[in-house]
């Protein structure tokens, strides 16, 4: 089956895994795409095991306009594949925050390269940028990095900056971003705290 076929036949199961109040929410509350099924991660998961990674596929799907298409994307695009400059080019398409915490979830947050992009962006004035980028160092936390002193303080300074943003989802990014810095151990809280103060 060509790539194209597999874009086809992926394209004409969402029917089947429609939920149109789902759907029908996400639009009243401004997540708009060309096309939104309402399809549950958990199906898209399912989906992704089903078609195992796939870097082609992964650029097709990610070219339509359609959420579940770009869900699918984030999950199937091998990590070995993924480079920085593709990473960026992602990261410019996006336009929904649901979109930017599945990209730092589903993908991002597992590469090499990820943290200095994600340092990159939370010191932007872009908060889809921002969000994605405290989300990929919440998750590098969460795996185990350590952040070393320059990046401690660069956490600590982008992060109690970014809890008066006027944008609630980067405050929120970054508030949890400080509580996964905080859960490291006494000495990490004890720096969010006095931060936070």
């Amino acid at each position: 089956m060509t790539t194209e076929e597999k874009v086809k036949q992926i394209k004409r199961s969402f029917r089947l895994l429609m939920n149109g109040e789902a759907s029908k929410y996400m639009r009243e509350n401004g997540i708009d795409y060309h096309l939104n099924w309402g399809v549950a991660f958990s199906d898209l998961k399912q989906m992704a095991e089903e078609y195992g990674k796939d870097y082609h596929l992964a650029i097709q799907l990610w070219m339509e306009n359609i959420r579940e298409c770009k869900i699918l994307a984030t999950l199937i695009m091998p990590m070995e594949e993924m480079t920085t400059q593709l990473a960026e080019l992602w990261m410019e398409q996006v336009q929904t925050l649901e979109m930017a915490e599945m990209l730092a979830h589903n993908l991002l947050q597992y590469l090499d390269f990820a943290p200095q992009l994600a340092f990159e962006w939370v010191a932007t004035s872009q908060p889809l940028r921002q969000v994605c980028g405290y989300h990929i160092i919440s998750g590098k936390i969460r795996q185990g990095a350590i952040p070393d002193v320059r990046e401690l303080a660069e956490i600590i300074d982008q992060a109690t900056t970014a809890l008066r943003d006027e944008s609630i989802p980067v405050r929120h990014a970054a508030y949890n971003c400080l509580n996964r810095l905080a859960s490291l151990g006494d000495d990490y809280a004890q720096v969010v705290e006095a931060a936070m103060r």
